[in-house]
């Protein structure tokens, strides 16, 4: 071991792994373009310009949720995307005996002290959280996932908008057969 390392008190150096092994799967993933979205054809350019109407348009649409996804990954923040998906497929668990694992999860993964994948929450939603795990509903998730939400919608989003990512996706979109047929029939008339 390095001398400046053995220096270091043992809580540091376990932290450092930590972020060691985090970083080194982050860094062995392949390349977060769009090419890794298995989703079929390209969006039309009309789709792609509909992304910019609101956030929801852009989440509904599935190469646009998957842009944003790697988008987010790009600015190590995918853990927001994954959280407020967690709670969606949580709140529409139909099977109550489900909830309880299903929420320790969530709790674990993106809430708790320690949490691998530790959402950026204040002290107060974090409190409203831990106790609404005491007596589990499909809404206990519901204050955080709205802090997600609005975190995205507020300062993701406009930064992917702007963003080369969002930019090469437009560009390479192509008009959508239905789009380029108007203006020829105008051009008959």
């Amino acid at each position: 071991m390095c001398k400046g390392l053995a220096s270091l008190p043992t809580c540091c150096l376990e932290r450092a792994k930590e972020l060691k092994a985090r970083l080194g799967s982050i860094l062995q993933k392949p390349n977060w373009t769009l090419s890794g979205c298995k989703i079929g054809q390209k969006p039309t350019l009309e789709e792609c310009l509909r992304w910019k109407q609101s956030f929801e348009k852009l989440l509904s649409s599935k190469y646009g949720l998957c842009a944003f996804t790697a988008f987010l990954v790009s600015e190590f923040s995918e853990e927001n995307i994954s959280f407020y998906f967690a709670c969606e497929d949580y709140r529409s668990t139909k099977s109550p005996s489900k909830l309880p694992a299903k929420a320790q999860k969530i709790y674990d993964e993106f809430i708790g002290s320690d949490a691998p994948r530790e959402i950026n929450i204040d002290h107060e939603t974090r409190d409203i959280t831990k106790a609404n795990m005491l007596v589990l509903s499909p809404s206990c998730f519901d204050q955080a996932q709205h802090k997600i939400y609005m975190l995205m919608a507020k300062d993701c989003y406009p930064r992917f908008l702007r963003s080369p990512a969002y930019r090469d996706i437009v560009c390479q979109a192509k008009p959508s057969a239905k789009a380029t047929k108007q203006p020829l029939q105008e051009k008959k008339a």
